[in-house]
């Protein structure tokens, strides 16, 4: 499923762009930008700034027309989706906007996660899949439970510290035909709470999250591929988990990457599916910036 494009532009001449958040310092998206912007040839300047909720709409008001768009981070992707004058599908669907594309008639918002993930997912060989199991309940994963209906899944299985929590993930699922199961990650522990097998586990917590021992392995073994979205603090604990049981794990860089891709389009023309100039070199500029060649 395409994301939709807007006939608002970006401002033609604007060359600056930064990524915000809180925190913001371990941030890799001003190495992956300035890695495409050099490749691609262009004079863009990418920065970082350190934005929380409550500073977020001053700091908005505050930009002057050289700004081009945003990146946004934890805590934001909630708080930018409300200020969004329009929102592409995906930004609809899962309630959360990663970029904002800056216009003379306001930014406009786009959620690239979804789009980062799928592709990012399918390079692994994970496609036309008909079940699979997200670890956590945030903004990252609405973006996965959109981004497995896209893959296939109908069944997904939701596990979360607090299921209650989680209980706007069954909403966003069902408007993709996904039937969404919610479980209490303290449920895991024993025979009698180890769940079914999956073709692909997406854990979506914090890399320095440490979860129950006795659940991570339950949810290890039979949890297939284990698609981690953290690209810092590795292996984390679910991943040691993982291989300890025999079974493959990934870190989010991949999907890093990816989503990055899709904010250079959006930046460059505000369509999320034209593929930039050159692509295949940008990416793997991108890709080797990332692993320090």
């Amino acid at each position: 499923m395409a994301a939709e494009t807007f006939p608002s532009t970006p401002r033609g001449e604007a060359a600056r762009l930064e990524v915000w958040g809180a925190p913001i310092e371990h941030s890799l998206s001003p190495l992956l930008h300035a890695a495409a912007y050099r490749t691609l040839g262009w004079d863009w300047a990418y920065g970082r700034r350190r934005v929380d909720e409550a500073s977020f709409t001053g700091e908005l008001a505050s930009l002057d027309p050289t700004y081009r768009g945003l990146s946004l981070t934890f805590p934001l992707k909630g708080v930018a989706w409300r200020a969004a004058a329009t929102r592409d599908e995906y930004a609809e669907r899962t309630g959360a906007v990663n970029t904002l594309v800056l216009t003379d008639d306001g930014p406009h918002g786009f959620n690239t996660d979804v789009g980062g993930i799928v592709a990012d997912l399918r390079s692994h060989g994970v496609d036309g899949i008909d079940r699979a199991r997200i670890i956590g309940a945030g903004a990252t994963a609405a973006s996965a439970m959109v981004a497995l209906g896209e893959l296939g899944a109908h069944d997904v299985e939701v596990i979360a510290r607090r299921p209650e929590a989680a209980a706007a993930l069954v909403d966003i699922g069902a408007a993709g035909g996904v039937r969404v199961a919610l479980r209490a990650m303290g449920d895991m522990r024993g025979d009698a709470g180890a769940p079914a097998s999956v073709p692909v586990t997406v854990s979506t917590l914090p890399g320095g999250a440490i979860p129950d021992p006795d659940a991570a392995r339950a949810l290890a073994d039979g949890g297939g591929l284990l698609y981690d979205v953290v690209y810092g603090h590795w292996p984390t604990a679910f991943a040691t988990a993982w291989h300890e049981a025999g079974g493959a794990a990934v870190d989010g860089r991949g999907m890093l990457v990816q989503q990055a891709v899709r904010q250079i389009r959006i930046f460059s023309t505000g369509d999320p599916a034209a593929p930039l100039p050159r692509e295949d070199d940008v990416v793997a500029s991108m890709v080797s910036a990332l692993v320090g060649d």
